[in-house]
């Protein structure tokens, strides 16, 4: 029940707080009041009321009003020479004058500053003191004219009632408004070990400097020095500690000091004890100020530096990121220029494989047609039975080196075209069925000694077609060029977890060594016997190469060739 009551009401116990705290506050300004002045040392209501409606919000004034009123009559109502209505119009109007004070130094912070907490940048901060010692004066000439209205003073005491109220307003300002807002906004104590010996030595300095100005006060010098003492340790607060700290040691100095010259003893006490409190007021005001301009500039400058590592590191890492992206780009490039140089490579020999397979097209093809055309007009005219026998034979001959020709140019197109399939193979059966499809087309297949030695314990996955297509190429190559009566062709296969590798060994004719790196390209004849198109070879290399396998040939005029394939394994 508390929490929702608290919460439904919680405007109103905002209020109530307000007026407590300040009505407290003003207490403590009361107690830090020499006797032999009217003058305040220090108001703290004024700093506290504009933290509170600050961080509380513009609802909360109605409490700075309360407060005020209530701080006021109990502060005048022992003066003899006020009645009763006096003393209620003056501390109405002075509760006006702090309540005003409060406001205006809110709109400010909302429409000039900005900002809530302005001790972050150097701009801001100036921003606030100008707007503390502009609210300070209004706060200051309500207050003195109030004076003026009920006859506490008169025409001649009016600028220095406004002087003593702006400056005591002023302090109160500079003292407990920063304060307030800096422990609001203070997120954590480091309670790193160096930090902690740091505060401690610090307490204990200002422990012995108000020990040293209380037990030798009889030593001028010394008392008149310690101000002076204080100047390195703001200096050190403000650059290794935030502003909560540093304005913490700020107000212990000023209140001891307050305290001590209240005693009648230390660095600010003076004849007259109207100057002593503006000595006291003024050593306050510059520490209070140099503590704060001092701590946002360091601020300033350490949001700066974390901005700019920030940046460095941002822009480290998209110097790598660019780096990467460039890396990567050049090897896009470096590999697209790669592709690009093969495909022109490829188109090149395209090119030039076009250009000799439209000369020989044109020559291989039309060859076999003009012996045929030429043998059908002799038989024509021979009227020899005999004769026309062999020229069917010829007519016979021809049309099948034409068929194998264009058998040949269909398996170079289909190897180019078609992708590569993977199927089970057994190179025994598949070696037997191309030797048996070779001995109808070559007479002189049939007394061909084959010497066939497969070593393939399981299966072994390729392109059956290309591999018959190989196969077909060299062993009719083996036959068609043959030397003596007595053709023995030796093919051993090994296969191995590398692949397989075929070697094709026959006791033909052999090629000359002049021949043997060019027997593999298109169209290109190492002799002059036999019927063969030049290009068998050159369709076994390009289908190896489509396998991504190597091909080795190594023959000997008069005492044969050896053909060594390793092709791999296609793969999944």
């Amino acid at each position: 029940m508390i929490p929702k009551v608290l919460i439904q009401y919680k405007n109103d116990v905002k209020v109530i707080v307000v007026a407590l705290v300040f009505y407290a506050s003003a207490y403590l300004g009361y107690a830090l009041t020499f006797d032999s002045s009217t003058a305040f040392s220090t108001w703290p209501p004024s700093g506290i009321a504009f933290a509170l409606i600050i961080l509380m919000g513009r609802s909360a004034w109605p409490g700075i009003t309360i407060g005020s009123l209530l701080a006021n009559i109990m502060g005048y109502w022992n003066d003899g020479g006020l009645g009763v209505q006096s003393l209620i119009m003056l501390s109405g109007m002075i509760a006006i004058a702090n309540t005003a004070e409060a406001l205006i130094g809110n709109f400010l912070m909302k429409r000039w500053i900005r900002a809530d907490y302005p001790f972050t940048t150097t701009r801001n901060t100036f921003r606030f003191l100008f707007a503390s010692i502009f609210i300070a004066v209004v706060g200051a000439v309500i207050a003195s004219c109030s004076f003026l209205l009920n006859g506490v003073i008169n025409n001649q005491q009016l600028m220095s009632s406004t002087l003593k109220w702006l400056v005591s307003d002023l302090t109160g300002i500079l003292l407990f408004t920063p304060f307030i807002l800096a422990i609001n906004y203070f997120a954590r104590i480091d309670n790193k070990r160096e930090n902690l010996i740091q505060i401690g030595v610090l307490l204990a300095m200002a422990v012995a400097l108000i020990f040293i100005v209380k037990i030798d006060y009889t030593n001028a010098t010394l008392a008149r020095a310690v101000p002076f003492l204080l100047i390195p340790v703001l200096l050190w607060l403000a650059f290794r500690f935030e502003l909560a700290i540093a304005m913490a040691f700020v107000l212990l100095i000023a209140l001891s000091s307050i305290y001590i010259s209240i005693e009648g003893f230390g660095p600010f006490m003076l004849e007259d004890p109207g100057q002593s409190i503006i000595l006291l007021q003024v050593f306050i005001t510059v520490i209070s100020v140099s503590t704060i301009v001092l701590s946002a500039t360091v601020r300033e400058r350490r949001l700066a530096e974390k901005k700019l590592l920030e940046f460095n590191e941002t822009l480290e890492a998209n110097v790598q990121e660019r780096t990467k992206a460039l890396q990567q780009e050049i090897r896009t490039r470096k590999e697209a220029e790669e592709k690009l140089q093969r495909t022109n490579h490829e188109l090149s020999k395209r090119n030039t494989e076009l250009d000799n397979f439209v000369y020989s097209v044109s020559h291989d093809l039309r060859a076999p047609i003009a012996s045929v055309l030429g043998l059908i007009n002799l038989a024509k005219k021979d009227a020899n039975l005999t004769m026309k026998d062999v020229y069917l034979d010829m007519i016979h001959k021809s049309a099948n080196q034409q068929d194998h020709f264009i058998r040949e140019i269909l398996d170079q197109s289909r190897n180019s075209r078609l992708d590569i399939k993977r199927e089970e193979i057994f190179f025994e059966p598949m070696i037997e069925e191309t030797f048996n499809q070779l001995k109808f087309a070559t007479a002189a297949g049939q007394n061909v000694e084959r010497i066939i030695t497969v070593r393939q314990e399981k299966p072994f996955y390729s392109d059956r077609w290309r591999l018959k297509v190989i196969l077909n190429n060299i062993i009719s190559n083996a036959i068609r060029y043959r030397n003596g009566k007595d053709p023995v062709i030796k093919v051993n296969v090994a296969i191995d977890p590398q692949g397989a590798l075929v070697e094709i060994e026959d006791n033909g004719k052999g090629i000359a060594k002049e021949h043997l790196n060019k027997v593999c390209n298109m169209f290109y004849r190492a002799t002059d016997d036999g019927a063969g198109s030049g290009l068998g070879l050159y369709i076994v290399k390009e289908t190896i190469d489509k396998l991504n396998g190597s091909l080795k040939i190594d023959s000997e005029i008069g005492r044969g060739t050896l053909v060594r394939m390793n092709i791999p394994e296609v793969l999944n």
